[in-house]
């Protein structure tokens, strides 16, 4: 790095002036820097109007689904039944028995000190008979247990204590426990290797003395229309029983041998908060690109004119209008203000609920065609601008990254015009300085010269 004397010889101060010049000469620099910033504004409202309309897209594609309006409310008359209701289901009242939940078996051992068998080696036999033998680190119980519970066949161990023996030493059970609910997760547990099981010699030991199942393994079982000649029988080997009506899951928690009462109703205020949502979601929108393109008019009491990021910009205009016209023209010649969606006379979309939960009371599949068809042309519309390869407003974003990524690359040139021109200028005043220097030299000799001359009196 140089060391520079501001101004010793002019009595300038040079650095101002370098600096001032500087100013003057990084002028359009300046200019471009302030549009770079500009740009990235408006490239940043883009991307966040692109990201929304994304969103919105997402659930336009769900509202112009078959039942996309479904919602309804599940009852049971009591608390050994849940009820849960999807969007396919249908209004139903029915009763059903409770005869048993669904149980995982539970075995337990005979008690032991320690394994009986050298090597300890065992075989677990599944509801389908699949087998899976396990050999055990040691004949420690604990390492028994261990081995089958990461055999992975479905049954997890646990060694109890069981008291001692007449040598004092402690006795230990297994706890085998299945993994899963219901007979598809019952098991068999031998003491001895699959040759041993084919030759009749393996030891069941749920089968000796002191050992025995705890739980059997059982389905859940209930019965629908119980007591009349349409009864029908239903198992599961979990306590949900899935689908047990069109669109209809239920959970059994315990047995009732009394009736269970379920019922299932369309739920009128689920329904219309799933269209004013979905409508509060495109008015938000429309929100936005309105205040995104409003500008504000100088009054000429010293104020600007300012403009939105989305004044002016055709492509934003022109996806405004298009989620408008997809929420107000008519669906098969029946107007979406007929079930409360309406753009009010300052472009506000709202949905009138109590005109919505109106229609859709007096006729719910004419709202719903109507509804799935609005939000089919919103699905529409928001692809037409966002999609990530061909939406308009995706390529409009990438024209305004493009034109950015060109204005950076002249503000780099420029920074390089502008070193070289404070280079320039540094070594310009550098030589007035030395060549004021060397002219004060010159005339510092020269007026000393003089003086020296005969017939010059001191002074």
């Amino acid at each position: 790095m140089g060391i520079t004397f501001d101004g010793l010889a002019s009595g300038l101060n040079t650095a101002e002036i370098i600096d001032a010049l500087m100013e003057v000469q990084a002028i359009p620099r300046t200019l471009l820097k302030a549009k770079i910033d500009d740009k990235g504004v408006v490239i940043t409202q883009l991307q966040s109007l692109n990201t929304a309309l994304q969103g919105l897209f997402t659930e336009a594609g769900k509202a112009k689904s078959a039942g996309a309006l479904s919602a309804f409310t599940a009852t049971a008359s009591s608390d050994a039944v849940r009820v849960s209701a999807g969007p396919t289901a249908q209004a139903t009242v029915t009763d059903v028995v409770v005869d048993r939940v669904a149980t995982a078996q539970t075995t337990v051992t005979a008690a032991y000190a320690s394994w009986p068998d050298q090597p300890p080696i065992l075989t677990i036999v599944n509801a389908e008979g699949e087998r899976v033998e396990v050999t055990a680190a040691s004949t420690s119980m604990a390492d028994i247990a261990r081995a089958i519970g990461n055999a992975g066949a479905g049954v997890s161990a646990s060694a109890v204590a069981a008291g001692k023996d007449a040598e004092g030493k402690t006795l230990y059970r297994l706890q085998l426990t299945a993994a899963e609910t219901g007979t598809a997760g019952a098991f068999t547990v031998y003491r001895g290797d699959a040759d041993a099981i084919d030759a009749g010699t393996a030891v069941d030991l749920a089968g000796e003395p002191g050992a025995g199942t705890v739980t059997a393994a059982a389905d859940a079982r209930v019965r629908l229309w119980a007591g009349t000649a349409a009864e029908q029988v239903v198992t599961s080997s979990s306590n949900t029983f899935t689908g047990l009506l069109p669109g209809i899951d239920v959970t059994v928690t315990k047995a009732s041998a009394d009736p269970v009462t379920i019922t299932v109703a369309a739920d009128a205020a689920a329904r219309t908060k799933i269209a004013g949502d979905f409508v509060d979601r495109i008015a938000a929108i429309l929100s936005g690109i309105d205040k995104g393109s409003k500008a504000t008019i100088a009054d000429g009491a010293g104020e600007e004119t300012t403009l939105g990021v989305f004044t002016g910009d055709s492509t934003v205009r022109a996806l405004r209008r298009g989620l408008q016209e997809a929420v107000q023209h008519p669906i098969d010649d029946v107007s979406p203000s007929s079930i409360g969606i309406s753009v009010d006379r300052y472009g506000v979309l709202t949905l009138d609920k109590e005109k919505f939960a109106q229609a859709l009371a007096e006729d719910p599949a004419a709202v719903e065609a109507v509804f799935t068809g609005v939000a089919a042309r919103v699905e529409a519309t928001t692809e037409q601008y966002s999609d990530r390869y061909d939406g308009l407003l995706t390529a409009r974003i990438t024209g305004q990254q493009d034109e950015v990524g060109s204005l950076e690359d002249q503000m780099d040139r420029w920074d390089v015009r502008l070193e070289q021109r404070r280079a320039t200028l540094e070594r310009t005043y550098a030589r007035l300085e030395t060549m004021l220097s060397e002219l004060q030299s010159q005339s510092a000799y020269l007026t000393s010269q003089l003086t020296a001359l005969p017939g010059r009196e001191d002074s």
